[in-house]
């Protein structure tokens, strides 16, 4: 699976790269984070409760920083271990350039995805990682102005509080 993009982030390139490298900034962007820390050798551990299509599981990620050049650019080497779930090796290339007062963010993955999460297909597997990839920019973006991210708007959402007209509980 290869997949690259490019977001303009509301900030100057150094703010952007101590943000890069903030465990707490990086809990907070990554939607399901449950715990993100700091390593010893400078590396990030963490674990995401996530799904991709109908596996559903608590990863344990490894991430390691390669060709670190601050405040302009570093490679994440990515190990992820999802038990039953399956595994993901990969890396992603992340460069930042300065335009004005803010910064564009440029990066391009690579990842071998192996167990279940294989067997469910590239097009669901791409479109999740997207989606992961879209989700945390957003969260990232609305971090770096200051605000919080809006949630999804509902199909019903028509400025007023939606009210369940039928709510069924199986047990």
């Amino acid at each position: 699976m290869d997949q690259s993009g490019e977001y303009r982030i509301p900030a100057e390139r150094a703010d952007v790269w101590r943000a890069l490298n903030d465990p707490d900034t990086l809990k907070r962007c990554i939607d399901g984070c449950q715990s993100m820390e700091r390593r010893p050798d400078g590396g990030f551990a963490a674990v995401v409760k996530a799904r991709v299509g109908p596996v559903r599981a608590v990863f344990n990620a490894a991430l390691d920083l390669a060709d670190i050049n601050p405040p302009e650019s570093y490679t994440i080497n990515v190990a992820v271990k999802g038990g039953p779930a399956g595994f993901a090796r990969g890396s992603a290339a992340v460069t930042l350039a300065a335009q004005g007062e803010e910064t564009m963010l440029r990066y391009a993955a690579s990842a071998n995805i192996g167990g279940k999460l294989a067997q469910i297909g590239s097009r669901l597997i791409d479109g999740a990682a997207r989606k992961m990839a879209d989700d945390f920019f957003k969260a990232f973006h609305a971090e770096m102005s200051g605000r919080t991210p809006n949630p999804a708007p509902r199909p019903q959402d028509d400025g007023r509080a939606a009210v369940p007209i039928n709510i069924q509980v199986n047990t």
